[in-house]
């Protein structure tokens, strides 16, 4: 398959997730990615929901791990996938780390994912959940899927999860396109923890659900409260 490739540079990547999800001490320690595994065994027997917490760490080969604080953002996505949770470029049998170039297109692709949750669950109206921004960076060669229509559907996802899980294995870093849910912005999804620096803490958001989509948004740090057009 010929795929073109781009160099992706910004100083600024936004990632957009739930405040429910605690840091994860095994990745924020100093300990070797390579010792995970024993490390994980040994709590296991004091504390046996800590597989539930740690994930899956065989979807993450030792060599492209990430320990350290701030780690846990990172390695998240990686080893708590799953089936339940597909995306644009995985049916959720493998991790990505997505995000935007900016907080709008973090917000605005988060907001389409959680609405369709709330609505499959018929939620009731209210401020029902607070959103956690991470700040990074990204400097690497991805696979540009820009133009490809049949990878950019709104809401069929099944070419753009083939196309995902046939460039991850031929050794893609992974993909950036131009976003469906805000025009303006652009869009990475990176296959690996390695090749996206941690990113650090921004914002903390809570999303209003009205019973049929998310309306309001509002930043915890001021109160600022901005409509969803």
């Amino acid at each position: 398959m010929n795929v073109p490739v781009r160099r992706v540079t910004w100083p600024r990547t936004v990632r957009v997730i739930r405040s429910i999800h605690p840091p994860i001490d095994l990745f924020e320690d100093i300990a070797d990615p390579a010792d995970w595994e024993a490390l994980a065994s040994a709590e296991a027997k004091f504390n046996p929901r800590i597989r539930e917490s740690i994930g899956d760490l065989s979807k993450v080969p030792v060599a492209r791990r990430v320990t350290g604080p701030g780690a846990s953002w990172v390695m998240a996505p990686f080893v708590h996938c799953s089936p339940l949770r597909p995306g644009r470029f995985s049916d959720g049998s493998f991790g990505l780390y997505y995000a935007g170039d900016r907080s709008e297109v973090a917000i605005a692709e988060t907001i389409h994912h959680h609405a369709r949750f709330m609505r499959a669950t018929d939620e009731a109206p209210g401020w029902t959940s607070q959103f956690r921004e991470l700040i990074g960076s990204i400097d690497a060669d991805l696979d540009d899927a820009t133009g490809r229509a049949d990878l950019l559907d709104p809401e069929d996802y099944h070419a753009s999860q083939v196309f995902g899980a046939e460039r991850r294995a031929a050794g893609s870093n992974g993909i950036t396109w131009p976003s469906v849910r805000f025009p303006e912005g652009q869009c990475i999804a990176v296959f690996w923890p390695d090749v996206i620096p941690i990113p650090t803490q921004g914002a903390h958001f809570a999303y209003h659900w009205n019973g049929t989509a998310v309306d309001y948004v509002k930043r915890l740090d001021d109160g600022e409260v901005l409509r969803v057009l």
